[in-house]
């Protein structure tokens, strides 16, 4: 139990720092990209408004600032002009060596007549273009994006290294001091099981004079109404107390000895064992059970969690309803499933999902004064499953409730 709490700690602390990494990094790259779009249009922008020519002056580029003549070197470019006839009567290629003469004519042509920005690739290299006019030239400009989005690349990559290096070291960390940040937690649990078992032993002892002075009284005034009374609180106190315990110590995950189990003639003995029962009650029990289906899991627990179902249809059945068990392979053969069903007429608008909390009671629909449940045999069922590594699901259809179990069947 306290490494499956240690293990939620951790998980869910690392998956809290994944979220916060991702936000942070996610934020860093999208800042950084806009910042490097925003440059390539102010470059772009600035180029145009000069004919493809770098100022002649330091000139404020828009949304960066002032950038001096030296700074705009740093750009590789190259650019186009063209007269109204759409001649070229203009070629600067100064600042690119990489694309030849011709090229540059050929991409100028080629996107002349398409929008006014956007993007060319050529031989591998993205470019930004912009063309704009001014007087009666056209110009259309070419940049190398390729600088300007390494640093977001750079960023990019840093930031991830940077993330998961630390997204390491807190996991490390969170497992070698997770034992002391949720020791509160354990010691709360291990108090509230510790005072489970001894109030249940200190329980039992005064049961037991109650029961021997009920006793007494029957030998000496004979039996009556008030002594039958007593006799069953205290019959209903002990297996409470039973249960409190078991509940505690299955919670402990006891040393079962897990092995492979033919599920199907737990399942039939159970279901045989409880006909009768059913039968005097006036209830009709169906049951299909596929043979020889084998599950790993303890003998023990298993017939117990069997026992719990079953037990819990038989006393929460309508009068004269059915209660039906089946025991199916499902999934191609790969898992096999236990459905467990009674008629339950008032279930249309029943929270099902408080079935499996200690003590839970539906008191509109099970008189606590006629059945005699606890409420807990349906979260030990539930600890049981859990146990076993199946899956356990509690559903309404058709007047009935369905409590449906899966395992992984073993060949």
């Amino acid at each position: 139990m306290i490494q499956k709490l240690r293990r939620k700690f951790i998980l869910i602390s690392t998956a809290a720092l994944l979220l916060v990494l991702t936000t942070v990094i996610g934020s860093l790259v999208g800042t950084t990209y806009y910042k490097a779009d925003q440059e390539v249009k102010a470059v772009l922008t600035t180029l145009v408004d000069h004919q493809g020519d770098i100022p002649t002056t330091a000139t404020p580029l828009k949304g960066q600032g002032k950038m001096n003549r030296e700074g705009i070197f740093q750009y590789r470019y190259f650019s186009v002009s063209f007269d109204q006839t759409g001649q070229i009567v203009k070629v600067n290629d100064n600042h690119i060596s990489t694309v030849e003469l011709e090229e540059i004519k050929a991409l100028a042509a080629q996107y002349r007549h398409r929008r006014g920005h956007g993007h060319a690739f050529y031989d591998g290299t993205t470019y930004a273009y912009r063309r704009g006019k001014q007087g009666n030239l056209t110009t259309i400009v070419f940049l190398d994006e390729t600088i300007l989005m390494a640093r977001v690349n750079q960023i990019f990559q840093s930031a991830i290294i940077l993330g998961l290096a630390s997204l390491a070291l807190y996991t490390l960390l969170l497992a070698l001091f997770s034992k002391r940040a949720i020791e509160p937690i354990i010691k709360a649990e291990r108090r509230q099981k510790e005072f489970i078992t001894n109030a249940s032993h200190e329980l039992k002892t005064p049961l037991a004079i109650i029961s021997a002075n009920n006793e007494m009284v029957e030998l000496l005034n004979g039996e009556s109404e008030w002594t039958q009374s007593n006799h069953q609180q205290i019959t209903r106190l002990t297996q409470l107390i039973n249960r409190l315990v078991a509940l505690a110590r299955l919670e402990e995950r006891p040393a079962m000895v897990i092995t492979k189990l033919d599920a199907s003639a737990v399942i039939q003995t159970v279901t045989t064992n409880f006909r009768t029962l059913i039968e005097q009650d006036h209830k009709t029990l169906v049951t299909k059970i596929s043979p020889e289906l084998h599950i790993k899991a303890d003998e023990g627990y298993f017939t117990e969690l069997v026992n719990i179902f079953v037990d819990n249809a038989a006393k929460y059945c309508d009068e004269g309803g059915t209660i039906k068990v089946l025991w199916r392979p499902t999934n191609k053969g790969r898992n096999a499933t236990l459905l467990v069903a009674n008629s339950y007429a008032a279930g249309e608008n029943v929270d099902y999902a408080k079935f499996f909390d200690r003590f839970y009671r539906n008191d509109t629909s099970h008189n606590q004064a006629k059945q005699a449940g606890f409420g807990i045999g349906l979260s030990m069922a539930q600890n049981l499953v859990e146990t076993f590594k199946g899956k356990l699901n509690v559903h309404y259809k058709d007047g009935m409730i369905y409590f449906v179990v899966k395992f992984k069947l073993e060949k």
